[in-house]
């Protein structure tokens, strides 16, 4: 099985310098998944979240893979991984197939980076096996349920409307190769990066899932998946834990920050002011600096 696809863009290549791994979930979809440094049983695995895949960690990967394990999955149904039509787009399913690569791989220990989704994928992870986690770095996510939602995400919610601007006019992954940063613009290579994978309705089924996933209320199917991952959290109070936050999230606002810090009130917060929600890219030198140092057992 190739590690790339056969059209994917040779400008991308070095942009993305990586060989792709692949793994079949116990569901029998096609993972893909980075592996990348030296082999060990500890790893350093980040978790993105919608609309981004693993080319959102690609400059961490390069940072890190010298000397640390790096495994970096695209969740079911984005980045290179199978976009399967009737797949059970779930918060439960996405922890299950995160734990059933992590099982496979033989992990004992992992340094946890998540952003976006992967907030909640990677805490349902930790409530599950809590033992498991060593360093966590949050980047702009919620592992807890909120009543907060921006009005153009919820708009995506709707009925009808909402899949048919998400899936036929992109109108969720197109915009937020603008809409998420700040500092900076992404160059036009990188917005082909993030977008890449989600050229057609078909292929931006599981972006649409990932928005109608958001639970907003009790009755939601996944509000107690939630619930439960929210509980986990103060099992992971005594880890070594950094949050770095952009200021100007459209999304994930200074309330969750504020919200991060009651659940995690030994973690080291670097608030950086100008910086939007794709952190990791738009204060890149920055960002990565912060969790080198901080995986490296350092503290201000």
């Amino acid at each position: 099985m190739p590690a790339l696809p056969a059209d994917f863009p040779a400008a991308l290549r070095d942009e993305y310098p990586f060989t792709p791994q692949a793994f079949m979930t116990p569901t029998g979809a096609l993972m893909r998944y980075l592996d990348e440094g030296p082999r060990s049983d500890s790893a350093v695995l980040m978790l993105h979240g919608n609309p981004t895949w693993s080319f959102y960690y690609r400059h961490l990967v390069q940072t890190l893979r010298a000397t640390r394990r790096c495994v970096v999955p695209d969740h079911i149904g984005m980045g290179l991984s199978a976009k399967p039509q009737d797949y059970d787009y779930s918060l439960e399913r996405r922890i299950d197939d995160v734990a059933a690569l992590v099982h496979s791989l033989d992990l004992k220990r992992v340094d946890l980076v998540v952003h976006d989704w992967g907030g909640a994928i990677g805490f349902g992870l930790a409530a599950r096996y809590p033992a498991l986690i060593d360093r966590l770095t949050i980047l702009n996510t919620a592992a807890f349920p909120s009543a907060n939602i921006p009005r153009r995400i919820a708009l995506c919610r709707t009925p009808v409307l909402g899949p048919l601007a998400v899936r036929g006019f992109n109108g969720f992954a197109g915009p937020a190769v603008t809409m998420a940063m700040n500092r900076r613009a992404l160059s036009p290579l990188e917005r082909t990066g993030y977008l890449w994978p989600y050229r057609s309705w078909a292929d931006r089924v599981a972006v649409n899932a990932f928005v109608q996933d958001i639970p907003m209320s009790p009755r939601h199917r996944t509000w107690s998946t939630l619930q439960g991952v929210a509980a986990g959290l103060p099992a992971q109070r005594e880890r070594a834990a950094l949050i770095v936050w952009g200021g100007r999230d459209f999304c994930f606002d200074d309330t969750f920050l504020a919200r991060w810090q009651r659940e995690l009130p030994g973690a080291q917060v670097h608030r950086i002011a100008d910086a939007g929600h794709y952190v990791l890219d738009d204060a890149r030198d920055e960002v990565l600096a912060l969790i080198a140092s901080h995986l490296a057992g350092n503290r201000p």
